[in-house]
């Protein structure tokens, strides 16, 4: 076993993980993290494979990825370096169908030349004709005066003066208090745990705190849904997420870890070792995706 492969197996060991932990979270084959525990980097892909999945692996178990890289670089397989080759400097003669084109190319430059200042003056020249138009149809326009004689159509018969009406004042609007969030345990597996969270109709929010840093893992409907959070909180880190459908919760230590469901703190019963959570909206009803779920 290689001294890096050593120092990742004890940070793994020492957080309580396993390799189905670590691949779980990674998505890396368990077959690569035994090699590079054991130091066989040639069952990896590619030397480029190497270096990102040893800095994923470290992260994962809280180590500084970057001072692991620095510190053990001359024990990982470095990348192949780019074969270069300098470029051929090779002159050709300029060939008569490209002088042919320089010749025509230098005619068409000069004949834009004097085309410009043509294209100008007829521009010019139609717009001051158009504007000496409009001015005289304006001036022909205001040289017609007719006058209207307008014939008294006012009614002479005094209007009825309007009643008042009035409107009872709107009574001012009340907020509804919502109500205390329920959490129901509706199934107990293992180490999974299933939740109905009410009361149904009301949006609820789902909020993890770690005291301690520890990979946690937020997926949608089950452990094969899509992550919502993959990574270590830090300590005064707060993971917040709307509750709508089901919310399925991986937790390695959850000794060190709280959960609460709005205000409501979820109890684990002082659990030790991973502890899997499923939290459904009581309006969704979405049991059957959180029992579809075949991991460990």
């Amino acid at each position: 076993m290689s001294d890096l492969g050593l120092l990742l197996r004890k940070a793994r060991e020492q957080r309580g993980y396993t390799l189905d932990d670590i691949q779980e979270a990674t998505k890396i084959r368990k077959r690569y993290l035994e090699a590079i525990e054991q130091g066989d980097y040639k069952v990896l892909p590619g030397s480029f494979y190497v270096r990102a999945f040893v800095k994923t692996y470290a992260e994962t178990v809280g180590l500084d990825a970057e001072e692991v890289l620095r510190l053990y670089h001359k024990e990982l397989p470095k990348p192949p370096a780019p074969e270069t080759t300098a470029p051929e400097n090779i002159i050709k003669p300029k060939s008569r169908s490209v002088q042919h084109n320089d010749r025509w190319g230098k005619i068409a430059v000069t004949a834009l030349m004097w085309l410009f200042p043509i294209l100008i003056i007829v521009v010019v020249y139609a717009y001051l004709s158009q504007h000496a138009e409009s001015n005289a149809e304006n001036s022909d326009r205001n040289s017609q005066i007719t006058t209207d004689t307008a014939s008294p159509s006012a009614s002479l018969t005094p209007s009825e003066p309007a009643s008042p009406t009035f409107s009872a004042p709107a009574s001012p609007s009340v907020t509804p208090t919502p109500e205390t969030v329920t959490l129901t345990e509706t199934k107990k597996s293992g180490n999974k745990t299933y939740y109905d969270v009410g009361p149904a109709g009301q949006l609820h929010q789902l909020k993890i705190v770690a005291s301690k840093p520890g990979w946690i893992g937020v997926q949608e409907n089950n452990s094969e849904g899509k992550y919502l959070y993959n990574g270590v909180p830090q300590n005064t880190d707060e993971i917040v997420f709307d509750l709508t459908g089901t919310i399925y919760v991986n937790i390695p230590h959850p000794e060190s870890t709280v959960i609460q469901i709005d205000d409501t703190v979820v109890d684990d019963g002082d659990s030790v070792g991973t502890q899997k959570f499923y939290f459904t909206q009581a309006e969704a009803g979405t049991e059957t995706d959180a029992d579809s779920d075949t991991q460990p």
